[in-house]
């Protein structure tokens, strides 16, 4: 049978001081320990490696961005390239926040920045429709979500998918899983990161949860046992599939 879970650790870095966190809510409400940490860190490709792609920054007139690490890295590529990005260049975001996160790099309303309404893949592919005529450079990681990518390919548009970034195990070895009976995972590298860090890592009764569903096939196919699973139609929320799993097992208890 589970134990009482006493000790939580979430694959994320902590929240700023002020800000608030659902999570520490949840550990007032079942009184766990709460502990955060990043398990994977990202890092960009060399500009001399991404010159074997033979892409020139310049060939394109528009940019698709979908987070706020790539548009750290399209800008680092440009300047280690030494390229100069025309204010004509079109940059299309799949949020707002990804669109005003670009102020760090360009007086915003001086651009031609554009986002979606919501930030469903169909969305941004409405978006896209508007302006097909353009030329699109996507950057991408080795890892993400893959809707968006997808979809283009069953259009016409001409999207060129090029690695600017990649999201790596960090080194965590530091830290004593044993103190742990409950850790949460939202990205398939964070398994591997687990396993990299800790080979000897043996499950026991510790619980594991997996935020999307490459992540809960990367903890099956460690070997692992899945106990807890979002987003789904019950829980959309990582939050509240653990508030649901904690209450279940509270219950069971008494």
């Amino acid at each position: 049978m589970t134990t009482k879970v006493k000790n939580v650790l979430i694959s994320q870095p902590p929240p700023l001081e002020g800000e608030k966190s659902p999570y520490k809510d949840l550990a007032e409400k079942f009184n766990f320990k709460l502990g955060f940490r990043k398990f994977i860190k990202v890092e960009g490709v060399p500009a001399k490696e991404f010159r074997k792609e033979r892409i020139n920054l310049l060939d394109f007139s528009a940019v698709i961005l979908t987070s706020k690490n790539a548009v750290d890295h399209y800008f680092r590529m440009a300047k280690e390239m030494r390229v100069d990005i025309p204010i004509e260049m079109k940059y299309l975001c799949t949020s707002e926040s990804t669109a005003l996160y670009m102020q760090n790099y360009v007086q915003y309303r001086k651009r031609k920045i554009f986002f979606p309404k919501n930030q469903t893949p169909q969305a941004m592919l409405d978006l896209i429709h508007k302006h097909r005529a353009e030329k699109f450079l996507f950057p991408i990681s080795n890892v993400g979500r893959a809707d968006l990518p997808k979809a283009l390919e069953k259009t016409k548009y001409d999207v060129t998918k090029v690695k600017f970034y990649r999201t790596v195990p960090d080194d965590v070895s530091d830290l004593k899983m044993s103190g742990f009976n409950m850790l949460v995972f939202f990205s398939p590298i964070e398994i591997k990161s687990l396993l990299d860090n800790f080979p000897k890592f043996r499950q026991g009764q510790t619980v594991i949860a997996a935020f999307g569903s490459a992540t809960a096939e990367a903890v099956e196919k460690a070997g692992l046992k899945l106990q807890i699973s979002a987003p789904t139609p019950e829980f959309p929320s990582m939050t509240a599939a653990i508030d649901a799993y904690l209450t279940t097992l509270a219950k069971t208890k008494k």
